[in-house]
């Protein structure tokens, strides 16, 4: 296990930059996770600390250790991919053993080695089967099984669970972070589904074109996202938008009568409030005034789509909703959960 310092990481295609002055510490045993959309330069990152593409500026130090120039063979780090990798003639315990094999570890060392990991991962049947007779969560687990054998000092996994029914995607994710609590490997994580980092994550990085918009803990891009791409990004269903400007007596009013936020710093200035469904509350002494235009069920909870003064609003409510497309329906807003953004910049104000 070790630390990972990536110092003002750049990275660019001729012309086209895809990484920008990358600033990450990475404690010993922490998980982090990169997480953006498709493009923003979570792999490449990934790629660079692995030593398959070389930074156009910056440095990275693993432990004591500058590793910016190194091989990727020599920087004692292993990646779990998305498609998993597999030696299709091998068997399972041939898969995990094979980077022993690779680095001259004796016979015996390499099959205690396999029988360890097998039992952690609870494989232990399967090692006498190829891949071919293998599910695709079995696969996966034999692919972690084989960068876990090495005991490297960082797990690099790009999209791993990518490949896998939503499910199967659910349970892998529960081990995956039983697998961290037990090792304590230093670990990043790429995905662009904002659900696994959070469940999966100690910290989280979001990224955007190439920039970090926001490193924090899980809860803390939920509750204080440092601009409006990351409140967006993170919580699902995604959080309700307003633009308004702020009156000349410092208020923004968000019913019919004078409930409302009272922001005096920002008088006259055009802001973007965002909240989340939860913070939405259907009441009787409600005033905010809306028209149901949809229902979506999901079993524990149901989302209703409501068309008010504020445009069209997500409400997540629990269990089934007693609610029909037109039904009229008053509302309440958590108004110390409202989240201020400026209109222009998107960066946040309160």
């Amino acid at each position: 296990m070790a630390t990972l310092t990536i110092k003002d990481i750049s990275k660019s295609f001729g012309s086209t930059t895809v990484l920008q002055n990358i600033d990450l510490d990475l404690a010993d045993g922490e998980f982090l996770v990169l997480v953006g959309p498709s493009g923003c330069g979570k792999s490449t990152l990934m790629n660079i600390v692995a030593g398959l593409e070389e930074p156009s500026t910056g440095s990275l130090h693993l432990g004591a250790r500058d590793i910016t120039k190194e091989a990727p063979d020599t920087r004692d780090i292993a990646m779990v991919f998305q498609s998993y990798a597999l030696y299709p003639n091998m068997t399972v315990a041939e898969n995990i053993a094979f980077p022993l094999e690779m680095r001259k570890v004796p016979v015996a060392q390499r099959k205690a080695a396999v029988d360890e990991v097998a039992a952690l991962l609870q494989i232990g049947h399967l090692l006498q089967r190829k891949p071919r007779q293998l599910s695709g969560g079995q696969r996966q687990r034999v692919a972690i099984g084989r960068a876990l054998a090495r005991r490297p000092s960082l797990f690099l996994f790009d999209e791993p669970l990518s490949n896998l029914d939503a499910k199967l995607r659910v349970d892998m994710r529960a081990e995956l972070k039983k697998l961290h609590m037990a090792t304590g490997v230093t670990t990043i994580y790429v995905t662009h589904d904002q659900v696994e980092a959070m469940t999966l994550g100690t910290r989280i990085a979001v990224l955007k074109d190439g920039r970090i918009q926001q490193l924090a803990t899980p809860m803390e891009l939920y509750e204080r996202p440092a601009n409006t791409f990351v409140a967006e990004f993170i919580g699902s269903p995604a959080i309700n938008w307003s633009e308004s400007e702020v009156g000349s007596d410092g208020h923004i009013y968000l019913g019919q009568d004078s409930s409302g936020l009272f922001l005096p710093d920002l008088a006259g200035r055009r802001v973007r409030i965002g909240i989340r469904p939860e913070d939405m509350v259907v009441s009787e002494a409600g005033t905010l005034q809306g028209n149901v235009t949809l229902v979506e069920p999901t079993g524990a909870e149901s989302y209703v789509l409501v068309r008010s003064a504020m445009g069209e609003c997500t409400l997540r409510m629990a269990g089934a909703a007693s609610y029909a497309p037109g039904d009229a329906l008053r509302m309440t807003v958590a108004t110390h959960k409202i989240h201020v953004f400026d209109a222009q910049s998107g960066e946040r104000l309160n």
